[in-house]
């Protein structure tokens, strides 16, 4: 059987967290599947897209999951096999603004129960399990509430994971600095 296997990298913009987990995932031995949360708005951020995906072993299994992050992963997850998951941070974004939100003040219920059930499937997986996520609270409080909503339910969803996991990183200037593990 194996043991419980969760790696978090976290890190700023352009900070090499994406390449160092896809680093990881490939030195894991294992067979990937990369779970993209990303939705394609425009056409920098599918150039933005195009690239991580050129980066990627061809070998690696892709799903595009940009709500239902507990359900791929449930899917995914197997014993031996190493599933990556890029990242959190548009997976709230996904999960906040589906809609039109411009008002919004609280973390919506489908949000909570989106967060629970990726708890869940955080807590039972089988193979090696390697999260991406920003860290985006290092600068100065934002003037929007819903900018301050996001930054906020960004942290709290990150200490969530780092608190689950075996081992996170964070990640600067490319370098990897050991936070847990």
């Amino acid at each position: 059987m194996n043991s419980y296997d969760l790696t978090f990298v976290l890190g700023g913009a352009r900070s090499g967290k994406s390449a160092y987990a896809e680093r990881l995932a490939l030195e894991s031995g294992s067979p990937v599947t990369y779970i993209a949360t990303a939705r394609i708005g425009d056409d920098e951020f599918a150039e933005r897209v195009r690239v991580h995906r050129e980066r990627r072993p061809a070998n690696w299994h892709l799903v595009e999951a940009p709500v239902d992050l507990a359900g791929a992963l449930n899917e995914a997850d197997r014993e031996g096999h190493c599933v990556l998951i890029d990242c959190l941070t548009l997976w709230l974004a996904n999960l906040l603004f589906s809609s039109d939100t411009a008002d919004i003040a609280t973390l919506p219920d489908e949000a909570r129960i989106a967060f629970d059930a990726f708890d869940q499937a955080l807590r039972k997986t089988r193979g090696k399990v390697i999260v991406v996520s920003n860290e985006i609270g290092l600068g100065v409080v934002p003037l929007g509430s819903v900018t301050r909503l996001y930054v906020d339910e960004l942290g709290r969803l990150n200490q969530r994971v780092a608190t689950a996991s075996t081992r996170a990183l964070f990640m600067a200037a490319g370098l990897p600095l050991t936070l847990k593990g």
